[in-house]
């Protein structure tokens, strides 16, 4: 194991028996507050102490059977017992490091999903109606719930633009690695000469605020407008303006909501969209001023970057941060996106290893 996070795992320990004693403190107990949060620190690092401590059992025993080995009579057992003890903490190594990552604490937020066409005109608006498709199919294989925000339709089909909700367990920390500009490689139906056309959409995740981390917005810098719904056919479209447009005038950023009947809940959840951008905002910010490159934009909603390639007369994609190829892109776009995302999760945590080991 290496020297710098042996040192970190000496620390951790340190500290895990110093929550045990203070959760175990009746002035602790009083104090909810304080009691919630090394709680919370407890559960943290339990699960990183009892590998650790079966990890250091493991060179415990291959010490003793290293000094078995000496003895002629005792030599098959303790080369038994190495084998054994040598394959346990070669085993458990990866996992020590695995848990010794600190957790995003953005992984367990709900998130909103926007997809929006870019260079590449109608053919742009029908990639982004796919991209949303394939997000819809992998939030339905993660059991997660889909609310619809906003849209603006393409000419041709698709959408211009289009925001959802996605609501479940570990939402932001499967879709966090998405945000960037998504091209596409194919043939347009439009293409009489069958020709291969690059567009592309970009997409941006954003992690849905909490009440105690939210950006504090003054009613004054906002403007508000009612206007009428777009959205299918039905008895209660075009009769009143409860659709919400909300512009902050400050960052001019603008948000929408026409999906709900309410007026009063439109403004709700664009009230909620404003918050996630203004936070991830300033985020972005944060992060820009203490890294000026990170190869894999984890989180940040860079839409200027490529990020990935979708080539459909190849039926292949491209991941272009870890030059991840693969000739799936059919299964893909059904929503098994586990395939690229897992392999970008793992990239992440290597980096993240490889900074601690050098910190």
């Amino acid at each position: 194991m290496n020297l710098s996070i042996r040192r970190k795992m000496e620390r951790a320990s340190e500290r895990f028996g110093e929550v045990v004693a203070l959760l175990a403190e009746s002035e602790t107990q009083a104090d909810q507050d304080r009691f919630r949060e090394l709680s919370r620190e407890y559960a943290q690092l339990e699960p990183l102490i009892e590998v650790y401590q079966r990890f250091c059992a493991a060179e415990r025993d291959i010490a003793a059977a290293e000094e078995m080995l000496g003895d002629p009579e005792m030599a098959a057992l303790a080369r038994e017992e190495l084998n054994a003890a040598t394959t346990t903490r070669d085993r458990l190594e990866p996992d020590v490091y695995r848990l010794l990552i600190p957790p995003d604490p953005d992984d367990q937020r709900n998130v909103f999903l926007e997809v929006r066409a870019g260079t590449g005109g109608a053919e742009a608006a029908l990639f982004a109606g796919d991209l949303i498709k394939m997000y819809l199919r992998y939030a339905e294989l993660m059991r997660w719930q889909v609310e619809p925000i906003s849209e603006s339709p393409g000419d041709l089909g698709g959408y211009k633009e289009i925001v959802v909700r996605i609501t479940g367990t570990g939402v932001f920390s499967r879709l966090k690695f998405e945000p960037g500009a998504h091209r596409v490689q194919r043939i347009p139906e439009t293409e009489s000469q069958g020709r291969v056309h690059t567009s592309a959409c970009t997409v941006a995740v954003l992690p849905e605020a909490d009440v105690i981390d939210s950006i504090a917005i003054n009613s004054a810098e906002l403007r508000i407008d009612t206007y009428r719904s777009s959205g299918a056919g039905g008895q209660h479209v075009n009769k009143t303006d409860s659709a919400i447009r909300i512009t902050h005038l400050p960052s001019g950023i603008v948000v929408e909501c026409q999906e709900e009947r309410s007026q009063h809940k439109n403004r709700a959840r664009a009230m909620s969209l404003l918050q996630a951008r203004l936070l991830s905002d300033a985020r972005a910010s944060q992060a820009s001023e203490q890294s000026q490159s990170r190869r894999l934009q984890v989180g940040s909603g860079d839409r200027s970057e490529r990020i990935r390639t979708y080539n459909f007369p190849q039926n292949r994609l491209t991941d272009h941060r870890i030059n991840l190829t693969l000739y799936k892109l059919d299964d893909i776009m059904t929503g098994q996106l586990d395939q690229v995302i897992d392999p970008l999760i793992q990239e992440y945590q290597a980096e993240q290893l490889t900074a601690m080991m050098h910190d």
